[in-house]
């Protein structure tokens, strides 16, 4: 292969010492493709977003690159970042990038919440080539008094966004934008980035995203050879007909078992002596899940956001080096980290989501002898529909679009007080240059900065803006720590068991009536409380021989999305995924055909159907689209009410005549979803927004306006409502 048709081979780009060892220390005999067609891009200090699915190469196609042109360029200090949005992802990476680094006789260096203040301070006296830190800690050098950061950022040449989907998805992604953008402000230079991603469905939005202000003023491409092959492959697969429609790549099973204890058996007695990694959907499943098996003597290590870091690296480390084992995890262990060459991946139920499918089954299927795999053990008949309707999207190469949560005007608040504190005063006209025009943290933001003023977050004194007593009194614990994160994490007690902090657990888990001796569930074992502390909020333990609960809150909007539940739909009209479907899973999806489908879907459109008062619209949009219909349609819509994936309740005195007129005068314009103003509370720094703004900011993010027109635009069947139409 050669570059730019010049006769020279790409690999001859990189820097003779990077080259020497991936062939002698690696021992690779080449690279892979998305690695070679990384190298004159990300050279040449263009934008790009690198795909490839998991396992795929991606941080050596960044690293590479960027080490040959620190070389080639001569950079000093502190010259590339690269960011993760978990700890535990970074503290896997650190090794592996700083033995790159140290080929050409650089260092990688890692920042982040746990890091000890004594290896704080050696990267700031001693700043490393490369710094590995998440976009929180990068606030934090940005505000902190301890940190010069003209000093070790203003070198930063380049940034490295890993798993940059799940930035881009929500609210960190506006964080991490806004942070960037005020990077480029330290360093008086546009910072090349680089974006690591997994398969998502619109990956050069997903590029002109992470461009930020840079936006059509850089150069930037989409690099994704592997990607693209597996893509035409299933492309290929959704245009055959179901009869002749191939499986896609990878053993993929749908079984259904009916509850978690019966998921336990089969675990505990299928593929022993292979090593198995369970995705669960939830902490308190992880938990009960984690208990189970090892109730039936099965090797078991958990891992969620609740577990201690301890906790979660002691289970972390003894499942890579185990054989014969389970490790039970949420979505944590879905991005990068390494947990060791698997053999099995077990999913309980069903993600959310076609692009977290595909992480997880590309944990698998690694070794040359092995292929991708994953067995699906449904624990209910809704959420084997949901997986079913999931495998059908997948059949299709079919994967969601990664977009930014819309109005993020809590974090355009947040950024105003952290870059006021970041810069000590700020100009009350120039503001808006801090973020190099990038909205929505331009002059739009206006009516915030004045709340933020007349509200006392802001003090004003000759046109210039500084960090007033209410941004004191709210954020300004620890030097403002509360300020760099992005999300409000609920309230929850540290539990302790002796002097080992075993992870944390919800209150109600502590206040709720129950009888007998107060138990709860945690790492997959039973504590019973001996001691809480409400002040400092925490609990204290000791071992039980069973009876402990698990339970969290659980934060975000909830629902499905627009495709999934349509594709469900499908899967209730005779639609099959193309993978194994077991004999138990088939015999509960006829019945759901027979039994539900009549009275919930039609191939010719939508079903309003009366069961007693009770009457419901099936639309099969998604939560978001319900709940905006419900808004658009109050002369029709139950007003008391939460609407479902699936439907929407309606009056129980409606009629077609009514159900016509509502339905001609949604035509003028959709309607935002009605707001409980508790929820509020979820989003970080309302309080420092207009309650008006901070409503329509969760409104806006509770809308699916292309869902609910879709719906809307559907013929309409009455069914048992005495009339057709």
């Amino acid at each position: 292969m050669t570059a730019d048709g010049s006769g020279l081979d790409i690999l001859e780009r990189l820097d003779p010492v990077v080259l020497h060892h991936i062939v002698n220390t690696l021992g690779w005999p080449d690279l892979r493709p998305l690695q070679r067609a990384a190298i004159a891009p990300l050279m040449d200090g263009e934008d790009a977003v690198l795909l490839a699915p998991t396992a795929g190469g991606k941080t050596e196609a960044a690293c590479f690159p960027m080490l040959s042109a620190m070389a080639q360029h001569k950079w000093t200090g502190t010259s590339v970042l690269y960011l993760c949005p978990l700890k535990a992802l970074l503290n896997n990476l650190v090794i592996r990038v700083d033995s790159y680094a140290q080929w050409l006789g650089r260092r990688a260096a890692l920042w982040h919440g746990d890091t000890k203040q004594s290896q704080r301070q050696r990267i700031r006296t001693e700043p490393p080539d490369i710094l590995l830190t998440t976009p929180e800690s990068l606030e934090a050098m940005l505000i902190g008094v301890k940190t010069d950061h003209a000093r070790l950022l203003g070198t930063v040449r380049a940034v490295v966004v890993d798993e940059v989907h799940a930035f881009a998805g929500d609210d960190r992604g506006w964080h991490l934008l806004a942070v960037l953008e005020r990077l480029e402000r330290v360093t008086g230079r546009p910072i090349q980035r680089i974006g690591l991603s997994a398969t998502v469905g619109n990956p050069r939005h997903l590029l002109n995203w992470l461009q930020g202000a840079g936006q059509g003023k850089r150069p930037g491409r989409v690099i994704a050879p592997d990607v693209l092959a597996i893509t035409r492959a299933l492309q290929a697969v959704g245009s055959a007909s179901s009869e002749e429609m191939p499986r896609p790549a990878g053993e993929v099973e749908l079984d259904y078992v009916g509850s978690l204890e019966n998921a336990a058996k089969l675990i505990s007695a299928l593929h022993r002596g292979e090593k198995r990694l369970v995705f669960c959907e939830s902490r308190r499943q992880v938990e009960e899940l984690g208990a189970a098996l090892r109730a039936r003597e099965v090797t078991v290590f958990l891992s969620h956001a609740s577990l201690s870091a301890d906790e979660r690296a002691r289970s972390e480390q003894a499942f890579a080096e185990a054989r014969d084992c389970v490790i039970v995890s949420t979505s944590t262990l879905e991005l990068g980290i390494d947990v060791g060459d698997l053999d099995r991946v077990i999913q309980i139920d069903s993600p959310a989501g076609v692009a977290s499918f595909l992480q997880r089954i590309g944990r698998t299927g690694r070794r040359a002898d092995t292929v991708r795999n994953c067995l699906f053990l449904t624990t209910r008949k809704e959420s084997l529909l949901q997986a079913a309707g999931l495998l059908l999207l997948w059949g299709r190469g079919w994967v969601e679009p990664v977009n930014a949560p819309p109005e993020p005007r809590h974090l355009v608040a947040q950024q105003l007080l952290a870059v006021t504190l970041q810069q000590h005063k700020l100009g009350d006209q120039l503001w808006p240059q801090q973020w190099n025009g990038l909205a929505p943290f331009d002059r739009s933001a206006a009516p915030i900065l004045r709340h933020l003023r007349d509200e006392g977050f802001l003090d004003e004194d000759g046109g210039l803006l500084f960090v007033g007593p209410e941004a004191e009194r709210r954020f300004g614990k620890r030097h403002f720590i509360e300020l760099t994160a992005s999300f409000t994490a609920p309230p929850q007690f540290t539990v302790l068991s002796g002097r080992t902090e075993i992870g944390r657990t919800d209150p109600t888990v502590l206040t709720e009536e129950r009888p007998g001796p107060r138990r709860l569930l945690l790492g997959g074992r039973s504590w019973q409380v001996t001691f809480v502390d409400w002040t400092r909020k925490r609990v204290f333990v000791e071992p039980a021989d069973g009876g402990g609960v698990a339970k969290w809150m659980n934060g975000g909007i909830a629902g499905l999305s627009y495709a999934l539940t349509r594709a469900m739909r499908e899967v209730l009209l005779g639609a099959d995924p193309p993978v194994s479907v077991t004999r138990r899973a088939e015999a509960c999806l006829t019945e759901q055909r027979e039994a539900d489908g009549p009275d919930t879907v039609h191939p010719g459109g939508t079903l309003v159907t009366r069961v007693g008062d009770d009457v419901r619209w099936w639309t099969w949009a998604g939560y978001r689209a319900n709940a905006t219909l419900a808004a658009t349609l109050p002369s029709i819509a139950d007003p008391v009410q939460r609407p479902s994936d699936c439907w929407l309740r309606l009056r129980e005195d409606l009629t077609t005549d009514a159900w016509r007129v509502a339905r001609e005068g949604a035509g003028e314009g959709l309607v935002l979803p009605d707001v409980d103003r508790r929820a509020v509370r979820g989003l970080k720094f309302s309080a420092a927004l207009p309650e008006r703004l901070a409503i329509a900011t969760v409104a806006a993010r509770l809308a699916d306006f292309e869902g609910a027109r879709a719906a809307l635009a559907e013929p309409v069947r009455f069914h048992h409502m005495g009339e057709a139409g």
